[in-house]
């Protein structure tokens, strides 16, 4: 079997489905550098990422699918499940040989880009909705995240709109990285230290407790406690996004 072994970039995937058609690959698997482990059996090929390739690619699925079934491609390649460049590359290969693929649900790969979009969809809005952002001495407002897919480069857009007159960062935990706001432009970045909010409390403006505090006052005052409704409130708002929350905290 042949394998692909890419940076685990978008437009290192997208060089990879370039070379895969240039050199006339049937059998193939497609393995970012994190993931692949090297077999007897395999024929490994380490894919150079060129952004001219991943934009011929990018052009071509543009003449064939809509916007819709592009944004689900993306997405999905975000949520970085073990082999999901398997599964898109076969829905490539499908949109390239023939029209309407996005609708052919009786199709595998079709049918699980769709399910995996959806997924990752979800966790882009939940957490939109959950970070919660604290003022730090510098002036910043610094949110900590660790959502289940990398859903970071999908929601500079929301957060650059919603909060255009003002610094912010968000960072990314489990996957090291984080986008930053200075007023003008989003772009990426990555801290050498100060990763937990322990770890740097020391950072946070002096007001910053006083404001959480009032919010979680205010939080208990309108929470009517014979309307309470469990079973509702961790439908809407699971557990495991309740450490983003500031009137969940201790």
């Amino acid at each position: 079997m042949t394998i692909l072994v890419y940076d685990g970039t978008w437009p290192g995937f997208l060089s990879c489905v370039f070379e895969a058609y240039e050199r006339k690959l049937t059998e193939l698997q497609i393995s970012s550098e994190l993931r692949f482990q090297a077999s007897l059996l395999d024929t490994p090929i380490t894919i150079i990422t060129e952004e001219a390739k991943a934009r011929r690619v990018w052009s071509g699925l543009q003449k064939r699918l809509s916007g819709q079934a592009l944004r689900q491609l993306y997405h999905c390649f975000l949520s970085e499940i073990p082999m999901i460049e398997n599964t898109l590359f076969e829905y490539i290969r499908l949109a390239f040989a023939w029209e309407g693929v996005e609708k052919a649900f009786t199709k595998a790969s079709v049918l699980r880009v769709s399910q995996v979009a959806k997924m990752v969809y979800r966790e882009k809005h939940r957490m939109e909705a959950f970070v919660r952002f604290q003022l730090t001495t510098d002036g910043i407002y610094y949110a900590t995240i660790e959502p289940d897919f990398n859903v970071l480069p999908i929601l500079r857009s929301h957060f650059e709109k919603r909060y255009a007159d003002q610094k912010w960062l968000i960072y990314d935990l489990r996957r090291k990285y984080g986008i930053f706001y200075d007023l003008e432009e989003v772009e990426e970045i990555q801290l050498e230290r100060g990763s937990s909010g322990t770890e740097a409390s020391s950072i946070f403006s002096e007001d910053e407790a006083a404001y959480q505090t009032l919010w979680k006052d205010y939080f208990e005052h309108v929470n009517i406690k014979e309307r309470k409704n469990m079973k509702l409130h961790l439908r809407h708002v699971p557990r495991r996004y309740w450490k983003y929350l500031t009137e969940k905290a201790p």
